[in-house]
């Protein structure tokens, strides 16, 4: 059976088919412990009555492996038909082609929000002294900026053709070495702009978050960062003006180094984060770095009108880790947390949280997190995932 969108929202089947990719490296292994870990979750918060049907679709090394293409189109339309799926790491081809599987993926599906929650979970151990105060959802655009890959390398006939178009047509006369210079162009819409905005805003009223914060570079790119604030104040200003005379939620903005800082220093200040691609990036790291590390760090790319997502680990497929059985899942099975929430399965989604902060506070994790607790018990991959089992049981 397959999750619809009907009325704005998601009808989700009490028997539903989830496609998922197993992801290269280490994804062979925290994929199905992951798998193991949700389906006795679902069995256990619903007695039988809700399950989830998986359903293998092929992308990165197994895919070329299998068909000689990196990115089957047969895997996006499952993702197109079925709406909502997770992934494993994915292998980043060498050479000429698809930059990015992660990019392809978010771009041909018109994913917009890469969405990262970071919160810190009693019992790891944080570089920052406050852990407890980060708790903050990033709002990521996912479909612009300098990721959409438009650049020409120095030397090539693009290259100087672009250079050419610059210092001729545009009258610029400020790059410094122009004939051994590199070209990339950096899109901001007003359209990207707005429905990242307008889709960060009603997840913080939806559950009652006080502020959504603009981070940008607006005082030097000002025309497409600087433009980001403005329409995104617009925005809010034009759709959520009632709200905000209300006291229901509060909208600001920070220059992003500015912000890099705060978040050391007052991390409290802050709950909604919206900002743009390249942005988001350093700052979802950085904060998932103060709360234990990008390990624990769960990730989802959406797109809130037509109900698509797709859930994923955000780490990469660190290939010398693999099959050694040292991984932690940590990051693959929140972003399970995160779909089931997704999904309206909430129930279900808290016997996996509880199991694993439980987990932690005994000082029982696998050895990336084990080695930072004092008197950590390190466990394997497969040890841990049948350590969270056991606790929700």
């Amino acid at each position: 059976m397959k999750i619809t969108k009907e009325n704005d929202r998601l009808a989700v089947p009490a028997k539903v088919t989830v496609p998922f990719i197993e992801g290269d490296g280490v994804g062979r292994e925290i994929t199905p412990i992951c798998r193991e870990i949700v389906d006795y979750a679902v069995a256990k918060a619903y007695s039988g009555r809700r399950a989830i049907e998986w359903k293998e679709v092929l992308a990165g090394e197994k895919a070329f492996n299998a068909t000689g293409r990196w990115l089957p189109e047969e895997t996006l339309e499952t993702f197109r038909e079925y709406l909502v799926g997770i992934k494993g790491p994915l292998t980043t081809p060498v050479g000429e082609g698809i930059r990015s599987l992660n990019v392809a993926l978010r771009q041909t599906l018109d994913l917009y929000v890469c969405l990262r929650p970071v919160r810190w979970f009693r019992g790891v151990e944080s570089p920052v002294k406050a852990p407890q105060k980060v708790n903050m959802v990033i709002f990521r655009e996912n479909t612009e900026d300098i990721y959409t890959g438009i650049e020409w390398q120095q030397g090539t006939p693009e290259a100087r053709k672009f250079l050419q178009f610059l210092t001729g047509e545009m009258g610029i006369k400020k790059i410094r070495f122009p004939e051994t210079s590199s070209f990339g162009v950096k899109p901001v819409s007003v359209e990207g702009t707005e429905r990242l905005v307008r889709a960060a805003i009603r997840y913080a009223l939806k559950n009652q978050l006080d502020s959504v914060t603009l981070v940008h570079k607006g005082n030097i790119m000002k025309y497409t960062e600087g433009g980001f604030k403005n329409w995104g104040y617009a925005l809010a200003e034009r759709e959520f003006s009632e709200e905000i005379a209300a006291g229901k939620i509060t909208i600001k903005d920070v220059i992003a180094d500015a912000f890099l800082q705060n978040t050391l220093l007052t991390p409290e200040k802050y709950s909604v984060i919206a900002t743009l691609n390249l942005n988001g990036d350093y700052i979802s790291d950085q904060l998932a770095a103060m709360v234990g590390g990008i390990g624990i760090a769960p990730g989802a790319n959406i797109n809130y009108e037509s109900g698509h997502a797709v859930f994923e680990a955000t780490h990469g497929t660190a290939p010398d880790l693999a099959g050694k059985n040292t991984v932690n899942p940590s990051s693959l099975l929140l972003s399970s947390v995160m779909m089931l929430e997704y999904m309206g399965w909430n129930e279900a989604a808290t016997l996996i949280t509880k199991a694993m902060e439980t987990s932690f506070v005994n000082r029982e994790a696998t050895s990336d997190l084990a080695r930072f607790m004092p008197n950590g018990k390190p466990l394997g991959t497969v040890q841990f995932g049948e350590k969270i089992i056991q606790l929700m049981h």
